[in-house]
């Protein structure tokens, strides 16, 4: 294992051309760019000396005005997505006029919003790598503000199930946050920004149906939605006016195209960025066409996901682990209302009790991920490894089967509320503790193609999302909530020694994949 490169430090050793960093690999050695000959191509990176415009070395300030934004954004995204959970059997009598609708089209109505986000990170990702950060996440908010316009107008329970799914197809914020950290702060500060992103859901999904119900009660469901619109406008708004591109490789490509278009006539010299050089490398040296980028970058996601082992083992592990939170979004309602006879609004407000032990883990990922690197890092004599973001997700991953299967029993067996609240806030604290170590792990493993590879996991946690929690009616149904959730735990159980053997092996498992940052 050699030690990973620095991620301030340019990838090959530098000359500098009027405040531009341009690189060669002539077999002569290095020149300065005046003596190279035309024809010759010219790689351009940052300073390593200092350079304004690498998002590694903007000021910390605006780093985190920027991670604020994105929490803003992502808080809203969940608001919109959670808001309408304690409503769902409420929005699909009003809408399809039956006292008695099936109970799986309100559970479709929540979980069709993962479908979607299944199908967008597959582009959302991709064009991101090809055209940058900037205009994919402005297109996607813009996008995302429309289809919530849609839901808000929709008039039968097809249409606002089509509206739901696009809503989770324009969803950006959770494929590009974690990329877009990892483009702003070295591998060893991520980990505070990793948790706010991970903390602002958290508070949308606590507001979320405790706003969503008091506000349906008094002025009806469509009102609900058009607030998240006010909201999600709102964050636009400030994403027009003060994001920046943060992605390396389109600043890059932004240069090299700029000092094409000012080289001297007749000049065939070209510049290309060495992430460029390396996929027209791949083609036996044969340029790409922008179809080609194109292509490639739709592409990667599955390239990457199917060229790594590692991170097939924990897209496997994330996804079943988070489906668990839309089986209790979806059984928590009926539980409360059915069994414990509270009211629709003290519902809504019993939800936030998810946030809290969520925010518990988040706070505790924040003060001690990135510590737990470091020490780790020190231990093994200055060596990084992204394995070393994993001791926390050990301890998610052997929690979650039994808050899981405690929550089923409360239910069944009829204890105290005071217990199945206590089992619902344990459920959100497992669950945190166990994605945010991963999600940090990926972005430090798979570097430049940190999006594609989240991709990777969004899309099969986004899959498993939709569908595992239709199964948890019947489930339940046939083996009550005890046995029901035991069997579900028992899933679960099967998946927690994952992060236990990436932490021991990944390391060696990571060199047989060319996306990992230092395989």
């Amino acid at each position: 294992m050699t030690q990973k490169t620095d991620d301030t430090q340019p990838l090959l050793r530098s000359i500098t051309n009027e405040g531009h960093q341009v690189y060669t690999d002539s077999p002569s050695g290095w020149q300065h760019d005046s003596d190279i000959n035309d024809g010759a191509t010219t790689i351009v990176d940052f300073d390593p000396h200092g350079d304004a415009e690498n998002p590694l070395e903007w000021p910390t300030p605006f780093k985190w005005a920027v991670v604020s934004m994105l929490a803003l954004m992502a808080f809203t995204v969940t608001l919109t997505c959670i808001s309408v959970v304690p409503l769902a059997s409420d929005i699909v009598r009003d809408l399809s006029h039956s006292p008695n609708p099936p109970k799986s089209a309100s559970i479709l109505l929540v979980t069709i919003w993962e479908l979607g986000e299944a199908a967008g990170p597959l582009l959302i990702a991709p064009l991101s790598e090809m055209f940058g950060r900037y205009p994919v996440m402005n297109a996607a908010n813009l996008l995302f503000i429309g289809a919530s316009v849609l839901a808000a107008t929709s008039q039968t329970v097809p249409q606002l199930v089509v509206a739901r799914m696009l809503n989770g197809l324009v969803t950006a914020v959770n494929v590009l946050n974690p990329a877009i950290v990892g483009d702003m702060f070295v591998s060893d500060e991520r980990g505070g920004a990793l948790s706010l992103l991970f903390l602002a859901p958290l508070l949308g999904g606590a507001c979320g149906p405790m706003v969503g119900s008091a506000v349906a009660d008094r002025y009806g469901w469509r009102t609900v939605i058009w607030m998240t619109v006010a909201v999600a406008s709102a964050c636009e708004l400030l994403f027009l006016l003060c994001f920046r591109e943060t992605y390396k490789v389109a600043i890059l490509r932004r240069r090299a195209r700029d000092m094409m278009n000012s080289r001297a006539a007749g000049s065939a010299r070209s510049f290309k960025t060495a992430f460029d050089e390396a996929e027209d490398g791949l083609r036996g040296g044969r340029p790409a066409s922008e179809w080609d980028k194109l292509r490639d970058a739709v592409l990667r996601p599955a390239t990457v996901l199917c060229n790594s082992r590692v991170l097939m083992a924990m897209s496997l592990f994330s996804s079943f682990a988070y489906s668990y939170f839309y089986v209790y979004s979806t059984t928590f309602s009926d539980i409360l209302l059915d069994i414990y006879h509270l009211t629709p609004v003290t519902v809504g407000s019993c939800f936030a009790i998810f946030s809290i032990g969520s925010t518990v883990s988040v706070v505790i990922c924040n003060r001690s991920l990135d510590r737990i690197y470091r020490r780790m890092r020190s231990t093994h004599k200055g060596v990084d490894k992204p394995e070393f973001r994993l001791p926390l997700a050990i301890v998610g991953a052997f929690g979650l089967p039994i808050t899981i299967a405690a929550y089923g029993w409360a239910a069944q067996l009829r204890l105290p509320l005071l217990f199945l609240l206590f089992c619902v806030c344990a459920i959100g604290a497992m669950l945190m503790l166990g994605l945010i170590p991963v999600m940090a792990y990926v972005v430090d493993a798979f570097g430049l193609f940190s999006a594609s590879a989240i991709t990777g996991i969004i899309v099969s946690r986004c899959l498993i999302s939709t569908f595992l929690p239709l199964t948890a009616a019947p489930l339940i149904e046939s083996l009550g909530y005890g046995w029901g959730f035991t069997v579900l735990a028992g899933f679960s159980l099967l998946l927690a020694p994952i992060p236990v053997l990436m932490l021991r092996f990944g390391a060696h498992w990571r060199r047989s994949s060319k996306y990992s940052r230092d395989a």
